[in-house]
């Protein structure tokens, strides 16, 4: 076990190591090999360490690596924990990152930068990897920042374009504002337990305080509303769509915007104990679940449509983090990776047969054209529409479930947001695939193309993960379920009382009956037009003006106060100091200099004065 799980990490960057180290006498086929049979084979290890731990009694098991921090009280090892829940996460982790370094060998060919993409790539998986096997927050941070420093060369890859170099250095300033929360919730648990190892934090958690216990699991949700675009720290994810469409993939699918969802689930022990916290992150999972989709139903750019659709999935899992159903936002999360990369991926090909064109209005008619991709995309929109038999069916009807036992409200919001859901993605299903052919333009006149075999293949397989996905967690099969392989992890924490069986299929009919409305509302408005300001109303299509209020309350202001400090208190405060200062030296220096003749007899006429004054007080003071 120990091996495997090592291997797991350390095969990624491997991976990088080597075509970093001989990147220039490899040609594009053996860079794109390497990589990804890297990331491939820590897949495989994945899989064992599956097994091993299936089948071995202890579901806990701590690998030491080395020593690492040894300050004082506070003691780090370089430690992986291999347990149910790190597991599960490396196994969709290496799995969909493998496909999609494999579609990547055909997207990003002849690109200038090729080398350096699977570099990068490689050591985004590491860096995925080191998070979810720490053993510790310490190198959990390791992980979580180099996921944010990954994203920012990825997002800004093409960086000679004003916009993908603003997009990176935005989703890194929102990423740094998250990592405050995530460094505040280590400062207070040291504070309270004396340590920041897992195992250790959760048998000491008892001992917080409800104060200290709701102010930790705040500052948790602010690092996972920063990485896993929450609101309020939500709106640098669709600017993301800068990057390669590959990126977009795996930031969506299997890295990044899932690492806040596993933090909160890996800290559940100390959610537990805050009540207040956990209503906090239900409501703004909640929230920002329905808040996206409506963004989302007035984009006109492809991928700004799925990223939308990211943020409102992953408010899906937060909300159910916030409910105490963890095992199903571990469910959506992996049927999301599932399908999110599919559609990801299978809009790169679009995106590739049209030479680049990403604008909905600029596509329709491309069914016939794309025998792979479309029906593969088909499986996709379904699967995220929630339409049964497919794996989003089942994964979101089951956190639906469970927070219809939490709270009304919130259940209510999160059918309309599946409706909403549903009703988005059929307009670009309808806008990409069906209608009259709006593409010659962007295509000369040619017709559009399929994608090679290693960009249609990654789609094939998770077209078939998007179908059979629901088989993880279906309900009637819990004893050998996700659910019962993560029971040793979430087991032992409070759940959330369960709807009777004629409830959950009350509930199940209810989602179903969502997405059929949200399906034929779509159909009905976008199969005979493509643009309708009625139903893509501004306000939605600039994101509730939320950059707009960010930049009048926050970016203006900052600037004029910027200016001001450039133009008055730099030149006229800080540097008139330092200015005052030194005439004010110059100047004594010259009055003292008056007295320096270089006179031997006027020094000898001092030095006598001086002594005669001496003299007179020293006796002045005897008598």
């Amino acid at each position: 076990m120990a091996h495997y799980a090592t291997l797991i990490l350390l095969l990624p960057l491997a991976g990088f190591l080597f075509v970093l180290l001989n990147g220039s006498r490899l040609s594009e086929a053996q860079v794109g090999a390497v990589a990804t049979g890297a990331v491939g084979v820590s897949f495989v290890f994945s899989v064992l360490s599956f097994v091993v731990l299936l089948h071995q009694s202890a579901r806990e098991v701590t690998v030491n690596l080395f020593s690492w921090i040894s300050v004082g009280t506070l003691h780090v090892p370089a430690a992986l924990l291999v347990d149910p829940l790190s597991v599960t996460m490396c196994l969709f982790v290496t799995g969909i990152s493998t496909l999609i370094h494999l579609y990547s060998i055909g997207y990003m060919h002849g690109e200038r930068d090729y080398r350096k993409f699977f570099l990068y790539l490689n050591l985004f998986v590491f860096s995925m990897l080191t998070l979810v096997l720490a053993n510790n927050l310490v190198l959990t941070f390791v992980g979580w920042e180099g996921v944010g420093l990954c994203s920012y060369w990825l997002v800004s890859f093409y960086f000679d374009r004003d916009s993908a170099a603003s997009a990176g250095k935005k989703a890194f300033i929102y990423n740094r504002v998250g990592d405050v929360g995530l460094l505040v919730a280590m400062f207070l648990i040291f504070s309270h337990t004396g340590t920041l190892t897992y195992l250790q934090v959760f048998a000491k958690s008892g001992t917080l305080s409800p104060l200290i216990a709701t102010l930790t699991v705040l500052a948790l949700l602010l690092a996972a509303t920063g990485k896993s675009a929450q609101i309020p720290l939500f709106n640098w994810l669709p600017d993301a769509m800068e990057g390669p469409t590959p990126v977009s993939a795996l930031i969506h699918a299997a890295t990044m915007v899932t690492a806040g969802v596993y933090l909160l689930c890996r800290m559940a022990p100390v959610l537990a104990l805050s009540v207040p916290g956990r209503t906090t992150i239900a409501i703004v999972g909640g929230v920002t679940a329905f808040v996206a989709a409506t963004i989302a139903t007035s984009q006109k750019d492809i991928k700004k449509v799925l990223a939308f659709s990211t943020v409102s999935q992953i408010g899906y899992m937060v909300l159910a983090v916030g409910a105490g159903a963890y095992s199903a936002a571990i469910f959506l999360m992996i049927s999301h990776a599932f399908f999110k990369a599919l559609l990801f991926l299978g809009s790169g090909s679009v995106i590739h047969s049209l030479n680049g064109e990403q604008d909905l209005r600029k596509m329709g008619g491309l069914q016939k054209y794309l025998p792979l991709t479309f029906p593969t995309f088909l499986i996709g929109w379904l699967t995220i529409s929630g339409i049964p038999p497919f794996a989003g069916f089942w994964s979101k009807g089951e956190v639906l479930t469970n927070v219809f036992a939490y709270s009304k409200i919130l259940w209510v919001l999160g059918v309309l947001t599946a409706m909403l859901t549903a009703y988005y993605m059929s307009r670009l299903f309808v806008l990409t695939f069906r209608g009259t052919e709006r593409f010659r333009e962007v295509t000369s006149g040619h017709d559009p193309h399929e994608s090679p075999w290693v960009m249609t293949t990654p789609l094939v397989v998770l077209a078939v993960l998007s179908v059979l996905g629901g088989v993880l967690d279906l309900p009637w099969v819990h004893h050998n379920s996700l659910a019962g392989f993560l029971d040793p992890t979430f087991g032992f924490i409070p759940a959330v009382g369960h709807a009777s069986g004629l409830a959950q299929t009350g509930l199940a009919a209810v989602d179903v009956v969502a997405a059929v409305v949200g399906l034929l509302a779509a159909f009905s408005i976008w199969r005979s037009t493509v643009e309708s300001p009625r139903y893509e109303p501004s306000f939605l299509e600039h994101v509730w003006h939320w950059d707009d209020f960010y930049d009048e309350t926050i970016g203006r202001p900052l600037t004029v106060a910027s200016r001001f400090a450039d133009d008055v208190i730099e030149p006229k405060v800080i540097d008139g100091a330092v200015t005052g200062i030194a005439v004010a030296v110059r100047r004594s220096a010259q009055g003292v200099r008056k007295v320096q003749s270089g006179f031997v007899r006027h020094y000898a006429l001092a030095t006598v004065l001086g002594l005669a004054v001496i003299v007179v007080y020293l006796v002045a003071r005897v008598g």
